[in-house]
């Protein structure tokens, strides 16, 4: 079993108040909230945190952790002295329904001892409010499926039939609805949905993990998109206004007179994302005509003789 530093879980000192540690909880429980965290590990730090809080917020429980001493490490393997008693009031009272807590918590403040449960309170840092949690049972897992959908599903939202093998080996169908906007690897939520829970707890939560397939034309960094548009040597030059086939429809896009090929245009909120949009970069591409035929090589000769031009100029020594 491996040693859990509370302390560092939440960023404060063994010395902090009780006030600092509430601030440090909330600070990192909004951040790490499942329900609106795109960081990876939201759900596993957010466990974490509301772990190290349940402990560090409560006299008699920080009191006892603090007894084990301050010379373990996270990480390091740990075993309870013998005779660990976290003391009166707590340990095989305190009740761990509708969370999941460590072996190294239940093991230091779990049950098992055949003294009748009670409830906890519990503390939501969206709404401040303190709600108590009653040991009905034990909250099924969450489960994370994978679905890969198509750029334009992701930049229009779409909605896909799904058969899932979960946990028990049973198969279930789900109809699933994907936003407009959302990105490779982002995580969707579907509450309740996940493994069943033990003696009447609640279901767990799926998590719907998306992945975009590869597009022949569009390439996707986050919540940008990137193109290669080929424009001819006369609208480089000259300057022009061309369609650009975008993943939302076709748009204008006026090109600067004198423009190279490599050169990177933009048109903003033009990517994908939810709240905030990213952008789609335009990559100019010059493509010269095949001097195929009679004419098109005159007029190759004539522009060598009178454009006096030698790209290779700063080249030479």
């Amino acid at each position: 079993m491996k040693y859990k530093d509370y302390y560092q879980t939440l960023g404060v000192n063994r010395d902090a108040k009780l006030e600092e540690i509430k601030r440090a909880y909330r600070k990192l429980a909004r951040r790490f909230h499942p329900d609106v965290s795109t960081e990876p590990d939201a759900e596993a730090r957010f466990k974490e945190i509301g772990e190290a809080y349940e402990v560090l917020k409560d006299k008699k429980k920080r009191t006892a952790y603090d007894n084990l001493g301050m010379n373990w490490r996270a990480g390091e393997e740990f075993t309870p002295p013998p005779g660990w008693e976290p003391g009166p009031g707590f340990g095989a009272g305190f009740s761990t329904a509708g969370f999941d807590f460590s072996d190294f918590f239940e093991e230091l403040f779990g049950g098992g001892r055949g003294q009748r449960r009670r409830g906890f309170e519990g503390f939501d840092p969206f709404s401040g409010h303190r709600h108590a949690r009653t040991r009905a049972g034990r909250r099924g897992r969450d489960e994370n499926v994978r679905v890969s959908i198509s750029l334009n599903d992701a930049y229009q939202g779409t909605e896909r039939s799904l058969e899932i093998e979960q946990s028990g080996g049973r198969r279930r169908k789900l109809k699933v609805k994907i936003p407009a906007g959302v990105t490779s690897g982002q995580r969707i939520r579907l509450s309740g949905q996940g493994g069943q829970g033990m003696n009447g707890g609640h279901a767990g939560d799926m998590y719907l993990e998306v992945s975009l397939q590869p597009h022949p034309v569009y390439r996707v960094d986050g919540r940008d998109i990137h193109m290669d548009l080929p424009i001819t040597p006369w609208e480089a030059a000259l300057g022009a206004t061309v369609k650009v086939p975008t993943v939302g429809g076709k748009l204008d896009l006026k090109i600067p007179p004198g423009s190279q090929s490599g050169r990177k245009m933009r048109l903003r909120s033009k990517g994908l994302g939810q709240k905030e949009k990213g952008d789609l970069y335009v990559h100019l591409q010059i493509v010269t005509p095949k001097a195929d035929t009679a004419a098109a090589k005159s007029l190759y000769e004539k522009m060598a003789k009178e454009l006096a031009f030698n790209p290779r100029s700063r080249l030479e020594p």
